[in-house]
């Protein structure tokens, strides 16, 4: 008995001879629109992902003043500034019971160090803390306060 095998050829037709150099290049093209928006739209969300972690921090400060108002009867003077949240204050005035509200003093969204006022300018009687904000100048309209805090 004989076995016979037929092989086909695959024939090209003169429709389907793939892509050419300029649908490539076009195809390429948007590519790279997509990639450079995407790249553009991510810097816009970094920027305000740094802005709401900056607020959180900012509101866990506060809470840390706060707490420690209640234990010493007082804020922390302009002069002991944030660091009386991580080391018992030695100078005037000191509090007569402290707890350590941080271990290390917390950075901002920009990984800058927060400014400490007391008295606060918008609220005199309570203590103001402000991120430099993304410019890291003091003054400026990008500066973030926790007495702006939403």
């Amino acid at each position: 008995m004989k076995v016979k095998f037929e092989h086909q050829r695959s024939v090209r037709t003169s429709g389907s001879q793939g892509f050419t150099l300029l649908e490539m290049v076009i195809v390429l093209g948007i590519i790279g629109l997509i990639l450079g928006a995407a790249i553009g739209l991510s810097g816009n969300f970094m920027g305000l992902g740094r802005e709401v972690k900056t607020e959180g921090v900012l509101q866990t400060i506060s809470s840390s003043l706060k707490a420690y108002q209640i234990r010493a009867k007082h804020f922390p003077s302009e002069s002991q500034g944030l660091q009386a949240l991580v080391e018992r204050p030695t100078t005037a005035p000191t509090p007569r019971r402290w707890e350590r509200g941080f271990e290390t003093l917390p950075k901002d969204g920009w990984e800058q160090d927060f400014v400490y006022k007391y008295p606060g300018s918008k609220d005199p009687s309570q203590p103001e803390v402000i991120s430099k904000g993304k410019d890291g100048e003091l003054g400026t309209d990008d500066d973030i306060s926790s007495q702006d805090a939403k």
